[in-house]
């Protein structure tokens, strides 16, 4: 069981630097820093939209953007890390 909670642990923890990377990634094309039309860069933030979007979704329906800023990923993330500390205990039993 041991080897199950530290795969789920870090499963969550990769998703959690995707979505931390997906939101750099928006940031930086809505900024003009990076631009889409580079195909690496459309691909990456394509890969991230769709492993994220799914998740984002529903915290965003429930939770508009408050002044233009969507705190979606930042709820998302916190809840990551909640589950990160839970599971593992659960499964430890």
């Amino acid at each position: 069981m041991l080897a199950l909670a530290n795969l789920i642990s870090t499963v969550i923890s990769l998703y959690m630097w995707a979505v931390i990377i997906a939101v750099a990634l928006t940031w930086l094309v809505q900024l003009q820093v990076i631009n889409t039309s580079n195909r690496l860069v459309y691909q990456v933030g394509d890969f991230l939209y769709r492993i994220t979007e799914p998740v984002l979704r529903p915290i965003r329906q429930v939770i508009p953007a408050i002044g233009g800023i969507d705190l979606s990923p930042l709820i998302l993330i916190l809840v990551l890390g909640f589950l990160q500390q839970f599971i593992p205990g659960l499964l430890l039993r």
